[in-house]
């Protein structure tokens, strides 16, 4: 019986041994990621302002409709219009469908917050807000009403049209 006993000794010192020898070693690693900020504007059809039918006495029209911004969480961003005529100060020339033969032309103004609210232009940069509109980006989609007024429509009957480009500045 003095066998196992041995070899029991042997186990118990080799696994002290093994103890005594083992070590480690360690080190460390980051996971990093870099959130740039963006933004992103929607309009298209769904945002076209609409004034309908009017006969060419009306006057003082008011129409308005929506465009969505969508800009990163805490992103400052300024939105400029600008009509197809380049007018910065949002003042736009809606045109005949046949030009060819008929020039007349509709005025159109471009205002925020209402339809008597401030005009609104295209000369908002990053950083300054100039003739447009500010928001904060919250991550998700943000309406922002666009309103346009007409003096008046004493034209030669005839659909008449423009094309306004929208710019988020951030």
């Amino acid at each position: 019986m003095k066998k196992p006993s041995l070899l029991l000794a042997s186990v118990l010192a080799i696994t002290a041994t093994s103890a005594v020898m083992a070590a480690q070693s360690t080190s460390t690693f980051q996971v990093l990621i870099t959130v740039a900020k963006a933004c992103s504007v929607t309009a298209g059809n769904a945002s076209n302002i609409d004034f309908g039918t009017v006969n060419s006495s009306a006057t003082g029209l008011v129409a308005s409709s929506n465009i969505s911004v969508t800009c990163s969480k805490t992103t400052p961003y300024n939105v400029g219009l600008m009509p197809s005529n380049t007018n910065t100060s949002g003042a736009g020339v809606m045109k005949s469908s046949v030009p060819a033969t008929n020039t007349d032309t509709v005025a159109y103004q471009l205002r925020s917050v209402s339809g008597t609210g401030p005009i609104w232009g295209s000369t908002a940069t990053p950083t300054a807000v100039g003739n447009g509109v500010a928001g904060t980006g919250t991550g998700a989609a943000q309406s922002i009403p666009v309103f346009a007024t007409v003096a008046n429509a004493n034209v030669t009957p005839d659909s008449y049209s423009d094309t306004v480009t929208v710019t988020v500045n951030y």
